[in-house]
């Protein structure tokens, strides 16, 4: 007979092993939920005084330009179709908790204390999705359920920001705004190279945190797009240093190539946008790999020339 209290003993371990692994979940206080259901003037103050949110219930002018907010029948309608979607986000609880224990064990500082889900109804600036400040961090909600909307026209949205605007968007978005609310800029006109290391840091923090995320999410990308991007990776780089682009701060030339669209016009039609994401990713990767730089210390560092050439990175390389 095979012993007993060895297998006991063996279960245990392995038991308390995986334990030690499952961060606890963040709270998501959602103050959409509290505004549009009617329910504002039993809030506590505590959970939703924040100034991502500007609340004050005790106001009565602030209150009344609520109340004229949330009786609006297309903000109702906005909340209807964002709630029938994510009324229930323990999963979003879940993985960002998970995402960011990551994060603290990388980097002490980066805590948040608060989140915050809300609806802004701002369908014209795609970038804010996510925010952050003092840290709290907040998520425009409504932003993630522009499929679930597009039976009315009211908002201009491009197809291919809709496409990036669903579910498995969102922890990806939360964590590259967490990144970006702690990388140090340098001052000054940015360079190319500047932007293609700082989008290169959150991607590589992405990588840190999210590592069962694909990377075409990631780097917000279809599959065919990141596919296109690793076939022409020679190409991009090469247009980029015959061009002398590298160190332009022109900032009508580098404009399709940090922002967001369906393509990137130099390089055609099926081409991935956002091309110096891929490059500066793949230079900060490697830039990391001798394992002697933190990650507060590859955040802090805004010598973006210095990465590049201590990386050594090149297409193929």
């Amino acid at each position: 007979m095979r012993p007993i209290k060895p297998i006991i003993a063996l279960f245990l371990t392995i038991l308390f092993a995986a334990c030690g692994h499952q961060a606890k979940p963040v709270k998501i206080h959602r103050f959409e939920q509290l505004i549009f259901d009617g329910n504002h003037s039993a809030a506590n103050a505590g959970d939703f005084d924040s100034p991502l949110l500007n609340y004050y219930p005790d106001d009565p002018e602030y209150m009344a330009q609520l109340h004229a907010f949330v009786s609006d029948p297309d903000m109702r309608y906005i909340y209807r179709k964002t709630d029938s979607l994510y009324h229930d986000l323990s999963w979003l609880e879940r993985d960002l908790g998970d995402a960011m224990q990551r994060a603290r064990e990388l980097c002490p500082d980066i805590v948040y204390n608060r989140y915050y889900t809300l609806i802004t109804a701002d369908f014209e600036s795609y970038d804010t999705r996510v925010f952050c400040y003092d840290r709290d961090l907040a998520i425009s909600i409504d932003r993630y359920a522009l499929a679930e909307m597009a039976e009315r026209n009211y908002f201009m949205m491009p197809a291919y920001l809709v496409n990036l605007s669903t579910r498995e968007h969102i922890l990806p978005d939360c964590m590259a705004a967490v990144a970006s609310d702690h990388i140090t800029l340098p001052e000054g006109d940015l360079t190319l190279l500047d932007h293609a290391i700082y989008r290169g840091k959150i991607l590589y923090f992405l990588d840190q945190t999210l590592p069962d995320v694909p990377d075409h999410l990631k780097i917000r990308y279809t599959p065919e797009q990141l596919e296109w991007m690793q076939e022409n990776v020679e190409n991009v780089w090469g247009a980029f240093i015959q061009k002398q682009l590298l160190f332009s701060t022109d900032k009508f030339e580098l404009r399709n190539l940090i922002g967001e669209g369906p393509k990137t016009n130099a390089f055609g039609d099926g081409s991935a946008p956002r091309t110096i994401d891929y490059l500066g990713w793949q230079i900060v990767k490697k830039y990391m790999e001798s394992g002697d730089v933190t990650l507060a210390d590859l955040f802090a560092d805004t010598d973006s020339r210095k990465i590049l050439n201590k990386s050594q990175w090149r297409p193929g390389r």
